[in-house]
């Protein structure tokens, strides 16, 4: 595929426009190498694909982004869209290949691509089949960006994670899986919707598997510091078991919903994986649910599994994991939870 050209270039003859448009001043050094110069590749531009670009271009992620996907003609006509609103965005190059070379030394590599399920088509066979797709991807961004990040969205999202990791051959600490950052938020918006309060002063963690699995972690749940259900305690409000559950259920199926009502997600995801890309680079060590190798953590110990847990990001990629409290049976149904993962793997062969 061919990038669009260099606008510097446009002159008779080729002429670089740039240097005859611009005049150096006197006594001046050349551009400094020690900027830190920021390239994020994008693969799969699909609607959570390109949602997560547009985000990540609005907020002013990245120096240079790149697009990948398989078709050439969709993946042409995103990039020339994005590029036609430079009058409007900061300052960003963009490209796009079908080549893998396109993504060379990304800082972080971000995975959306993956198979639709066909009509009549087990979860287990379309599973194989993005395993299989995630070996003609993976092997190549680690091959052009040895150093970076990887940054998996595709779903299964625990399962493929562990599948980049392996693939991969990088340390644990640079192959994230989005996880439950997005379940979290969701959760987070519907407890402060219940208790009419801002979002962003309302702490709860979703953790463990992104799917029905999921742990909600009530016990240290705060609002502007405030402990929740410590407080509900002293001051002897009753509240019923069941309402909880049943906000966690909702978290569960909130997804499902916007895909009956739209067809896809693609604005939440978006702006969830731009958040964790905006602590990876820019060395933010914010706690992100993500989801991470756990083994090891909170007895966990059945095999190597990817879920969520409330993690610490940076520059680094994951820096740790927040020895947060839970209660017996938080831990219990977290452990069940990678029971199910395994489970998946294992009827994998993985």
């Amino acid at each position: 595929m061919q990038k669009s050209p260099s606008a510097s270039s446009l002159g008779p003859g080729g002429l670089d426009l740039a240097q005859a448009f611009f005049k150096p001043i006197q006594s001046c050094d050349p551009p400094s190498s020690t900027k830190r110069h920021t390239k994020i590749s994008v693969i799969g531009v699909g609607n959570v694909g390109m949602a997560i670009a547009q985000t990540i271009l609005t907020q002013d992620l990245a120096d240079e982004l790149a697009l990948v996907d398989a078709k050439s003609d969709k993946l042409r006509g995103e990039m020339l869209d994005l590029q036609h609103a430079a009058a409007f965005l900061p300052r960003t190059k963009i490209n796009a290949s079908v080549d893998y070379s396109v993504t060379a030394g990304s800082d972080l590599c971000i995975v959306t691509a993956g198979a639709r399920q066909n009509p009549g088509e087990s979860r287990l066979n379309l599973l194989q089949r993005n395993v299989a797709l995630f070996s003609n991807i993976i092997p190549p961004l680690a091959k052009y960006s040895p150093d970076s990040i990887l940054l998996i969205v595709s779903n299964p999202v625990d399962v493929l994670t562990y599948v980049s990791w392996k693939l991969s051959g990088f340390p644990s600490n640079r192959v994230i899986g989005s996880g439950t950052n997005l379940d979290s938020s969701r959760f987070r918006f519907l407890i402060a919707d219940h208790l009419d309060v801002n979002a962003q002063d309302v702490q709860a963690f979703i953790v463990g598997e992104h799917g029905d699995s999921s742990v909600a972690l009530w016990s240290s749940i705060s609002i502007g510091g405030v402990p929740v259900l410590s407080f509900l305690k002293n001051q002897q409000i009753a509240y019923e078991k069941q309402t909880l559950e049943n906000i966690h259920k909702a978290v569960v199926e909130s997804a499902y919903e916007v895909i009956s009502l739209k067809g896809y997600t693609s604005w939440a995801i978006g702006y969830s994986v731009a958040n964790l890309a905006r602590s990876l680079l820019r060395d933010q060590r914010k706690i992100h649910p993500v989801s991470v190798l756990a083994k090891g953590f909170y007895g966990i110990d059945g095999g190597e599994v990817f879920l969520s847990l409330p993690a610490q990001l940076g520059r680094g990629g994951v820096l740790g994991v927040t020895n947060i409290h839970l209660t017996d049976e938080e831990v219990q149904r977290l452990r069940k939870s990678a029971e199910t993962i395994l489970e998946v793997q294992s009827q994998l062969g993985l």
